[in-house]
């Protein structure tokens, strides 16, 4: 087999479910994919850093041939459907995606199948180099990335429209509507290609439609997407952080060469704490960390499969000494772990105070007005109640912010009334404790 193109996707780097149902011609595709991604309907899957592959039983006595070029990527199935890609080769992919597909060896029908496909690439490559001269290695095709933001523009404008539509017709329809007004948006979105702006309209059916304020809430939601929609429109002329910023939020993907290719930060980084949420069958872990040295707060995603083990190699109260690759941006705060330089540590974490947290966190609202949540942790805490609010964590300047959390006998239980040190996610619904370090007993984990 000849040399493959450059991927966008490898074994270790499995594309997430957004970006592959962004693939999806039409919102018909999607459902059927996913009734088709079971484990069960499918033999002799496998991948490599080439292709994923697989048979796929039909209805009646058909079985389906599929593979997935992952460097375009390409699409082919024995099938009759004229979609592009068809149910088969999405619903692959999304196995793939969730993981049980096994590394090894392609077979026959594939190999032979990717060879074609790289020599016929080879001679486009030499018609067009002859033609135009080559394109620098590594870049990607111009009229694909162009078609990909034509949809994507497409798509966005849509909602732009929707969101005029929702807040000109007033929002009381939406008191009792059911979630499809807003999947059904979302699923446009999906087929537009702007998987992670779809992810923020279906959140749309979650604010609790009950109480003198959800009308409120609603609305800034709607707020925040039209700000989203605007900028989206006028990328050309935001700075290049901001820009970088918007396409990460509309759903525009970077591989894990781009981001090490980036902005690094080596520290002693404290691991804070972790959290785990399930939505669309993936299930996504959120590391939050703190740099020691520079103070800087970071976030590590993982994604997995339910049933599936997720990335565990950060645990909470480590210090690791380790270089950081951020994900570039207005306000960079996702980052990969790009190298480690010794065996994690613990050490006791350095926390600011409720005033520095604040003053951090409008900071970082005004570079990317976007955030709905940032790492905190905060030093020298104690908890009281404030009357009818609830409880709160209160510092040593008496400042105090309202904690959210279902179970605050445990924390008051680990402070035993003694100061100790939170950490968490912050947001303007309040703080949510993920871990606690008191001097005398250590670390907990809440």
């Amino acid at each position: 087999m000849s040399a493959r193109p450059d991927s966008f996707g490898c074994v270790s780097e499995r594309w997430g479910r957004d970006q592959v149902l962004g693939l999806a011609p039409d919102a018909p595709s999607v459902k059927a994919s996913g009734t088709l991604a079971r484990p069960a309907r499918w033999s002799g899957t496998g991948c490599d850093e080439d292709a994923v592959w697989g048979t796929c039983q039909g209805s009646g006595k058909s079985a389906y041939r599929a593979s997935v070029d992952l460097s375009e990527p390409a699409f082919r199935c024995s099938c009759p459907s004229r979609k592009f890609p068809c149910k088969h080769a999405l619903a692959l992919l999304l196995l793939w995606s969730d993981g049980p597909v096994p590394e090894g060896a392609p077979p026959g029908w594939v190999t032979e199948w990717l060879t074609e496909r790289r020599a016929r690439a080879g001679r486009r490559v030499a018609s067009d180099t002859a033609a135009d001269g080559a394109r620098p290695a590594g870049t990607r095709d111009p009229k694909t990335a162009e078609r990909r933001e034509q949809r994507v523009a497409d798509g966005v404008a849509e909602l732009d429209q929707w969101l005029r539509d929702q807040v000109a017709h007033g929002l009381a329809h939406a008191e009792r509507a059911p979630y499809h007004l807003w999947d059904d948006v979302a699923r446009r979105l999906v087929d537009a290609q702007a998987g992670a702006l779809a992810g923020q309209v279906r959140r749309l059916a979650s604010i609790p439609r009950r109480g003198a304020d959800w009308p409120q809430r609603l609305l800034a939601e709607y707020a925040l997407l039209r700000l989203l929609t605007t900028a989206f429109r006028r990328r050309a002329e935001l700075p290049g952080p901001l820009a970088a910023t918007v396409r990460a939020r509309i759903g525009f993907t970077l591989t894990h060469e781009e981001v090490l290719a980036g902005e690094r930060v080596r520290d002693l980084w404290y691991v804070a704490g972790s959290s785990d949420a399930e939505q669309d069958r993936l299930i996504t872990r959120r590391v939050l960390l703190r740099g020691r040295d520079t103070g800087r707060s970071a976030l590590v995603l993982s994604f997995a499969a339910p049933g599936r083990a997720l990335d565990a190699s950060l645990v909470v109260g480590d210090t690791v000494d380790a270089e950081l690759a951020f994900y570039p941006g207005a306000q960079p705060l996702r980052a990969i772990v790009a190298a480690r330089h010794a065996p994690p540590g613990r050490r006791a974490p350095r926390g600011t105070t409720v005033e520095e947290l604040l003053r951090e966190h409008a900071a970082a609202l005004s570079r990317d007005p976007w955030l709905d949540r940032w790492p905190a942790v905060l030093a020298g805490l104690r908890l009281g109640r404030a009357g009818d609010d609830g409880w709160h964590v209160i510092d040593p300047a008496g400042h105090a912010l309202p904690l959210r959390t279902t179970d605050p006998w445990r924390l008051l239980a680990v402070s035993g009334g003694r100061p100790l040190t939170v950490a968490g996610e912050w947001s303007a619904r309040g703080l949510v404790p993920l871990s606690a370090w008191q001097e005398e007993d250590g670390l907990v984990i809440l």
